[in-house]
């Protein structure tokens, strides 16, 4: 729950150094696959309970020395108290990490100054008329009393303008180019909340760490093998000596070349969406170098990339989503198309496989723009499921990333975000990769994840397209 606050002093805001948590119900002798439960009791900077939540808290348990980890569920009481539950997946020493990732008044803070607000990001064009180019302010909003160039979708209410420039029309718009604007919708106390030393603290504990063991001789895995209709529980998984175990099916043995290849021949995989699922295609391609890259020859940076394997009948390709990319470097936007125009213009079949990423490059705009998306997305795959059923679709959540400006990136933004995506898609058949719970466990804090993360993406990504 998101609360309004109205912030009076920094003093008054969650402190995560004067706040404590406690196990409930301690136990001398800890199983695994035991539950533990841990209560946090929010204090302000004075020393005074909390009476409200909406903190921001990231919990994870976790051993460096096992590679080891997996996140936790919070569940926030609304009077400044809550319980974060934890699976106890691995035998050994398990240490307990409760980050204040926000404040509640900071994220009162992020949550009002997205709102409407498209001033974060600049947006330049480029128009192109043979010999002759100018440059041109271009954004989601724009001044009306000015004559603009409109580039959108009729169909799904998608629009973005650039101003029109003289003896340039708008079908010579050519490059795209954007970049962070020096503007805060912050007040000045509330900025505060956000120096380094304000967020993203452990709130302490009466303990260090639990020792955990194996209290009865392992059952049999009865779990099945990942595949698409599959119900993924939160945490979905954990971590264990860098690899991805999932808590409610198992991954097959893609630890082969062969046994990679064997599973993608015969498709086409489109991977529509942003960076984060374009290193999804550069790990295989870069991986199985039977794979070879088909040069499209573009004057800018590309959004589009294909792959080829015609000993196996494989094809990769990936295009990122359409408005809004994050980017110093000029794009060109005639490889510019939305998601859902993409996959309107699909055929479908057994064939075919999607994976959809979306969420980094919104999370500086207004929540309504990404809803907005993510809705005209659904309707583009119900659409596809209705005339291919056979189509395998696969949700890529967001990656966590680092911090380099909270106000606009901020994993508060994308944990609203990854939320939305789980609601609107819960009733079509579809799979869901949940980067966001493997990051968390990993630790990565990185919106592009080292290789190793990588690699337990895609394999949990090929058992649900290959069982």
């Amino acid at each position: 729950m998101i609360h309004t606050v109205t912030l009076n002093h920094t003093d008054f805001a969650s402190s995560a150094k004067m706040s404590k948590a406690t196990i409930i119900n301690p136990r001398k002798k800890y199983c695994t696959g035991d539950k533990l439960i841990i209560q946090i009791d929010m204090f302000d900077y004075l020393g005074n309970r909390k009476t409200y939540g909406g903190d921001f808290i990231k919990p994870r348990i976790f051993n460096s020395k096992m590679n080891a980890g997996a996140s936790g569920v919070v569940e926030d009481f609304n009077n400044g108290t809550y319980h974060i539950h934890f699976n106890l997946f691995w035998e050994g020493k398990v240490y307990i990490s409760l980050i204040l990732y926000h404040s509640s008044e900071a994220v009162s803070a992020l949550w009002r100054a997205r709102d409407n607000n498209y001033d974060f990001i600049n947006f330049l064009g480029t128009f192109v008329n043979r010999s002759q180019s100018v440059k041109s302010k271009c954004g989601f909003k724009l001044d009306s009393a000015k004559e603009v160039c409109e580039y959108g979708s009729i169909k799904d209410s998608e629009s973005f303008y650039c101003y029109k420039q003289d003896n340039f029309h708008c079908g010579s718009f050519s490059f795209l180019q954007s970049s962070n604007s020096d503007i805060s919708f912050l007040r000045n106390m509330e900025k505060q909340l956000f120096d380094r030393g304000n967020f993203a603290i452990n709130i302490p504990g009466d303990f260090d760490y639990i020792e955990v063991s194996t209290c009865t001789a392992p059952a049999p895995s009865n779990l099945s093998t990942c595949k698409i209709g599959m119900k993924s529980p939160f945490p979905s998984g954990f971590a264990f000596q860098n690899k991805w175990q999932p808590a409610f099916c198992n991954i097959p043995d893609f630890s082969t070349e062969d046994k990679i290849y064997a599973c993608l021949q015969n498709k086409l995989i489109y991977f529509l969406g942003d960076s984060t699922v374009r290193q999804w295609f550069e790990y295989l391609v870069n991986t199985l170098k039977e794979f070879k890259n088909f040069d499209l020859y573009r004057a800018g940076k590309s959004l589009k990339h294909f792959a080829a394997n015609y000993k196996r009948n494989t094809l990769l390709s990936f295009t990122k989503h359409s408005h809004p990319f994050i980017t110093a470097s000029p794009y060109v936007v005639k490889d510019n198309f939305y998601m859902s125009d993409e996959i309107d213009h699909l055929e479908g079949g057994p064939h075919h496989v999607l994976v959809l990423s979306l969420g980094q490059h919104f999370r500086p705009l207004p929540i309504q723009l990404f809803i907005r998306r993510v809705f005209n997305l659904h309707r583009a795959v119900e659409q596809l499921f209705l005339r291919s059923p056979d189509t395998k679709v696969i949700i890529k959540a967001e990656n966590t990333r680092e911090i380099p400006d909270a106000e606009r990136y901020s994993d508060f933004h994308g944990y609203i975000q990854y939320l939305i995506i789980k609601e609107v898609f819960k009733d079509l058949p579809v799979a869901t990769v949940d980067a966001w719970d493997m990051t968390v466990a990993f630790n990565t804090n990185n919106a592009h994840p080292p290789v190793t993360v990588v690699r337990n993406q895609i394999y949990m990504f090929l058992s649900y397209i290959c069982s």
